[in-house]
């Protein structure tokens, strides 16, 4: 099992050649998630390889174009291809509107369920859950309702110590399940074994947290507390500090200090303005603060194993 994240867009505001708005496709415990889709995802899809048919959950953060404007485009791709399996989409209030009033006025229904999982609420709550990964919102601080996400195995088996429990010949394999769920075994004679004598520990579960548009925003911290990775918008250096402010983003030096306070093993920056013609001085001015820090770019994959 890993966690691996491919970069597909990563600046603001306006589309160009060489740059493209958010969009990201993540791995996790075999489960397969598209957070945000601005104008070009569907052809940065098919550049890197991903295939449509693993697309089942879309993750909006928020109604500006630049995070959405691309998914009025791939749904409709999907229906060209004569897809059958539906696809949900969780996005604040309004995108049922949205999309529906889109498809109607160009007669384009699609045949494949479209399930729509509108958000409203201010506070962190579970938006997907099945038995490998469950998904939480994280609201943020932006000038339009804003939710980041966090993505979150299920805590996992325990793993079986065959030697130790071949030393009681009553542990049969039918009782395997239960000694992986955690259950102490009870011999005949009434000993108890405990659980933690004839397993190991499961792998450590993996978490990403990924935040879009915000201001500086501590509220976030308890929500992402030792994710394996961080994605954090870094839309401004310290130069434009007054202009992150104004229009509720956040610097490079804001996003690691984020990272720092909230004890993440990586943050990765991203949504740069095009104003900045280096992107290597979001690095370098984020790694002030959190070392660990590395830039996004299209086509960038990270891919995380469990300790």
């Amino acid at each position: 099992m890993s966690l691996k994240l491919t970069i597909l867009g990563c600046h603001s505001a306006t589309p160009r050649t060489f740059a493209h708005p958010s969009s990201q496709f993540l791995e996790i415990n075999n489960r397969f998630f598209l957070i945000d889709c601005g104008e070009g995802t569907q052809t940065l899809l098919r550049k890197h390889k991903i295939k449509f048919s693993k697309i089942k959950h879309i993750f909006i953060s928020h109604l500006h174009g630049d995070h959405y404007f691309g998914l009025i485009g791939l749904i409709s791709t999907f229906g060209l291809l004569n897809r059958q399996t539906e696809i949900h989409i969780f996005a604040p209030k309004g995108i049922e509107k949205i999309i529906t009033l889109q498809l109607k006025l160009s007669k384009s229904w699609v045949k494949y369920p479209l399930i729509f999982h509108e958000l409203d609420s201010k506070k962190s709550e579970s938006i997907f859950e099945d038995d490998k990964v469950e998904v939480f919102t994280i609201p943020l601080k932006h000038r339009i309702y804003t939710n980041g996400f966090l993505f979150k195995e299920k805590t996992k088996e325990r793993n079986l110590n065959i030697m130790e429990i071949n030393k009681y010949p009553e542990i049969e394999i039918c009782d395997y399940q239960n000694l992986k769920n955690g259950k102490d075994f009870t011999l005949k004679n009434g000993k108890i074994v405990k659980n933690e004598k004839i397993t190991f520990d499961p792998p450590s579960i993996l978490q990403y947290a990924y935040c879009s548009d915000t201001a500086y925003f501590e509220n976030i911290i308890p929500l992402i507390e030792n994710v394996d990775l961080l994605y954090h918008e870094s839309t401004f250096l310290e130069d434009k500090k007054d202009l992150a402010k104004s229009t509720k983003h956040s610097t490079a030096k804001e996003a690691a200090t984020i990272a720092q306070k909230s004890k993440v093993k990586k943050l990765l920056l991203g949504h740069y303005s095009s104003r900045y013609k280096d992107e290597n001085l979001f690095l370098k001015e984020a790694q002030t603060v959190f070392s660990n820090t590395e830039l996004s770019y299209e086509g960038k994959t990270i891919e995380i194993l469990p300790a």
